[in-house]
């Protein structure tokens, strides 16, 4: 197996910038490894709240995570904006791969790259369920 590389800005479809804060360096001088996770998240959140397709309060299905990987290519750091780009490699009838490169700030190619999978499920039951509409068109746009 081929290790992973580095990918250019053009292979994602959506961008967030995100503000490093001090308390994401470690004691090596970096951002720690945690939480480019937390990057993650934010991108994939942020990006379906204003789409309006995620009721993160009273919506019926929820995403739970059931898969999470990183590769690591260079370092991020405090003080330091992040661009985290977006897109969807997978999308199934209650599930969805998204994969996530982060860039410093103007560079070419990413820092780090990664994915993780939500299992959409029923808020109460916990079960899968399958993607409401207008989640289904916020995702297709990422692809």
């Amino acid at each position: 197996m081929s290790r992973p590389q580095p990918e250019a800005r053009n292979a994602y479809r959506h961008f967030l910038p995100i503000t490093t804060r001090w308390m994401d360096n470690d004691v090596y001088g970096h951002v720690n490894n945690v939480v480019y996770y937390s990057y993650f998240d934010t991108v994939v959140n942020q990006y379906l709240i204003v789409e309006g397709a995620l009721d993160i309060h009273a919506g019926e299905v929820i995403g739970l995570v059931v898969e999470t990987q990183c590769n690591y290519f260079g370092p991020l750091a405090f003080p330091q904006t992040v661009e985290a780009g977006l897109r969807v490699a997978h999308l199934g009838a209650s599930s969805v791969r998204y994969e996530i490169g982060l860039f410093a700030q103007g560079e070419p190619h990413s820092a780090a790259r990664g994915h993780f999978v939500h299992v959409y499920v029923d808020r109460t039951t916990r079960r899968p369920a399958t993607l409401p509409p207008a989640l289904a068109q916020a995702l297709e746009k990422l692809r």
